[in-house]
């Protein structure tokens, strides 16, 4: 009986924070009211789960930030070379950031829970990047610190770009993480190095062997994709 109750709990937590996000994201200064008709259940089930609209901004932010965390981690990135586990990384994110659209887009609470997270999060980053230095993809003096941040910028560019949401094929996670991957490391991407100089492009050595592995199936060697 108790397990059959927490399972109840725990879906109409989940309908609540799915609701919250998609009400939200039309109106951000939405009520728990409205949160409530758009998750089907009564005000008064929302105010049992949650004490007031704060107090839902903060559970919306630690859960959006826990699945990105588990995002990576469900993409195995140790399992994999570097180049393979950035893509499935990249693409296990951005179907979290398409999901969690106004939550991770905008300044939701930031408790200490959700802080954690996203340490966390950076931690798991500033990993894959390490291996991809090491593994010739990334410059050897490349400033990760900065990688990291370009990286972020690109997946948030990448799930916003022009017309994105009105395409479905434009939305497909596979092709957006190879399209950001693609402009990380190939498309003239400029590295800041720790010494403050700049570089351009991949290594000679490793740039014609990630080429062929980040291009698509149907496109011939010499063909242009990603950004072209």
């Amino acid at each position: 009986m108790g397990r059959a109750l927490r399972a109840d709990a725990e879906r109409s937590v989940r309908a609540i924070l799915e609701a919250a996000e998609q009400v939200f994201a039309q109106d951000a200064g939405a009520s728990l009211e409205q949160v409530a008709e758009a998750a089907g259940l009564t005000r008064i089930t929302v105010h049992r789960r949650f004490a007031n609209r704060q107090a839902l901004l903060e559970a919306l932010a630690v859960s959006a930030k826990q699945q990105l965390v588990d995002a990576i981690e469900e993409a195995r990135p140790d399992a994999a070379p570097a180049l393979v586990a950035l893509h499935r990384v990249t693409a296990n994110v951005l179907r979290v950031k398409n999901t969690w659209r106004f939550t991770l887009s905008h300044a939701t609470a930031h408790t200490p829970a959700a802080a954690a997270l996203w340490e966390e999060n950076n931690t798991h980053t500033v990993e894959l990047l390490n291996r991809a230095q090491r593994e010739g993809l990334l410059a050897p003096d490349a400033d990760l610190e900065w990688t990291r941040q370009v990286y972020y910028a690109l997946l948030s560019e990448a799930i916003n770009r022009p017309g994105v949401q009105q395409d479905p094929a434009a939305q497909d996670p596979d092709a957006l993480a190879t399209l950001v991957i693609d402009t990380l490391l190939h498309r003239g991407a400029t590295r800041l190095s720790r010494n403050g100089s700049t570089e351009r492009g991949s290594h000679p050595s490793t740039a014609a062997a990630d080429e062929a592995r980040l291009r698509p199936s149907h496109l011939a060697p010499g063909q242009p994709h990603g950004l072209a």
